[in-house]
């Protein structure tokens, strides 16, 4: 029988929930258990396909295709288990299918209320996360409530969890609750206050949290976890601290010398083998003892909010990690970069990376960037959008195209070398269409897709014959003219399998160190452990660059407080 836990959070967003569920999760995992975790998201966007990454930060993609919010990145960093459309759901997901039923008959002409239809048709969605009477059944799922106690848009989700708890009976489910204890400068101490407020605020609900993880700049003292557990009503073992650290892949271990996976396991009746956390260790230990460091520009639109490019980040650490260097990242906003000031901005760095986004604002910028690593011989890697600015700059300054363009950014351009796709096959296998007019949400090349890739092209030393990845784009680059870009020196490495659009281009490596941009994202399914063979493969590149430069490439092993990600 599938096992629950549920974790909420209070007083604070942006406390680290998503890491404290996928390291809860990794611990369970290490122990022999199959675990998944589900995200519920209580706002009334069906899914996060249409919202600005300032507001949200980044979109995540399924192996199926479905746009997540960015915490099953971390879900999916941390377990071995692939998420999937199931494990996300949203309250707009929610009332769009019991608004549906309700149009059907389904509800046989009653009054639909929030309860218990909105309620119940959550537990069904969380049943459908855990794979509840299918062959994808878990030992254990772990259900993370977005949003903070309190907040009127959780209450649904609140309410459905806690009555989920109460129908599966004793020892089947667990609540943990995340909490903030902030420290006050002037008075010297970590206030206990808060976190009594949320935990009350908790219980009036009907939640008794079985554990509190309470998030703080320091280790929280030995009497105020007393404290802690006297006004919340919950064991003092119960009540663990989790402070800052330099990486967020020491959280596992953190949390397992606390006691956090055998308070679980022992309250859901699971008898498991010991923990084994070597590969979080390993991992520590590789961040903490580089050999080497590069410097890697990342040039965007999307600078201000660091979780707008949060796998990619992540991607470039884990490549790292396999390099055994410190990837030192600066993220350049894209509207200050001109074909001027690019050697300025740019010259320092060991690499370039482009990454995806939509929109005019500041393509220009990431069009000087690709010039100025196609020209100056600096390693890069253009992602989704930064393959498309990497083929207009090709166009319109080696196989003089001047006008080239895509149309997403100008409609009416003349040689449209980048232009929307009108029909595809979707990771399901069934055929979409769309056009102009199409609806935002929902109508881009989504999930994981199959592409042969070109022998002898540095696409083919990276994947091999064939290359899957996962997708995110309405714009392609167009067939018309890859003869015209073919002529002039671009080499298209890799094309889909059903539809011949194209996947990866690439310079020639007599003719440039390390120049590839790639449709996919491919940053989706790096994981810390391995890494991703395209980071990897870049990492080494720039690794190569930093050595040709005459830069250092010896680094005495440092640590920085950066804080809990």
């Amino acid at each position: 029988m599938t096992k629950f836990v549920f974790v909420t959070g209070g007083v604070v967003s942006s406390l680290g929930k998503g890491i404290a569920s996928a390291s809860l999760a990794a611990l369970l995992e290490s122990r022999g258990l199959k675990v998944t975790l589900i995200k519920l998201d209580p706002y009334i966007n069906v899914d996060p396909g249409t919202m600005s990454p300032f507001q949200h930060g980044e979109v995540f993609v399924t192996d199926d295709g479905a746009e997540t919010d960015l915490d099953l990145g971390h879900y999916e960093r941390f377990i071995e288990t692939r998420m999937r459309q199931a494990n996300n759901f949203t309250t707009g997901r929610i009332y769009q299918s019991v608004l549906e039923k309700e149009r059907r008959g389904d509800y046989l002409g009653k009054t639909v209320q929030v309860i218990p239809h909105v309620t119940n048709e959550i537990q069904e969605y969380i049943k459908r996360g855990a794979g509840i009477g299918t062959q994808d059944a878990v030992d254990v799922a772990i259900c993370e409530v977005g949003g903070t106690v309190g907040d009127i848009e959780s209450l649904p989700f609140l309410e459905a969890v806690r009555q989920l708890a109460l129908k599966l009976g004793l020892n089947n489910s667990a609540f943990v609750h995340l909490t903030y204890l902030p420290w006050i400068e002037t008075a010297g101490e970590l206030k206990t206050k808060p976190t009594q407020h949320t935990v009350q605020k908790l219980r009036e609900i009907g939640i008794q949290p079985d554990a509190l993880l309470c998030r703080a700049q320091y280790a929280v003292p030995e009497e105020e976890r007393e404290k802690i557990s006297l006004f919340t009503n919950v064991a003092e073992w119960g009540v663990i601290s989790m402070w800052d650290v330099d990486t967020i892949y020491k959280v596992p271990r953190m949390l397992h010398e606390q006691g956090l996976d055998g308070l679980i396991c022992d309250k859901l009746r699971l008898n498991t083998k010991p923990a084994d956390l070597k590969r979080w260790d390993d991992l520590v230990h590789e961040t903490e003892h580089p050999q080497g460091e590069v410097d890697i520009a990342m040039v965007g639109k999307y600078v201000e909010l660091s979780d707008s490019y949060k796998s990619v980040n992540e991607a470039l650490k884990h490549a790292g990690m396999h390099n055994h260097v410190r990837v030192n990242i600066t993220h350049i906003d894209s509207e200050t970069i001109s074909d001027d000031d690019a050697i300025a901005l740019l010259g320092k760095y060991d690499g370039v990376l482009v990454p995806g986004g939509f929109g005019v604002r500041g393509v220009e910028g990431k069009i000087s960037t690709a010039r100025f690593a196609r020209e100056h011989k600096v390693p890069y890697l253009g992602i989704c959008l930064g393959m498309q600015v990497a083929t207009i700059e090709f166009a319109r300054h080696v196989a003089r195209l001047k006008h080239a363009n895509s149309t997403e950014f100008d409609p009416r351009t003349p040689e449209p070398v980048i232009a929307l796709i009108t029909e595809w096959k979707d990771a399901d296998g069934s055929i979409q269409k769309r056009t102009e007019s199409s609806d935002l949400g929902g109508t881009m090349r989504l999930g994981a897709q199959s592409s042969d890739v070109a022998a002898g092209t540095l696409a083919h030393s990276i994947y091999g014959d064939v290359v899957t990845e996962r997708h995110r784009h309405r714009y392609e680059a167009n067939v018309t003219y890859l003869d015209k870009l073919r002529a002039a020196g671009l080499v298209i490495s890799a094309l889909t399998q059903r539809e011949q659009l194209t996947e990866i281009v690439e310079l020639p490596t007599s003719v440039h160190p390390w120049f590839i941009g790639v449709q996919f994202h491919p940053e989706f399914k790096s994981v810390p452990w391995a890494g991703h063979p395209l980071f990897n493969a870049f990492i080494a590149a720039a690794m190569a660059q930093r050595q040709a430069a005459g830069k250092p490439v010896g680094l005495e092993a440092r640590q920085d407080n950066v804080g809990l990600a």
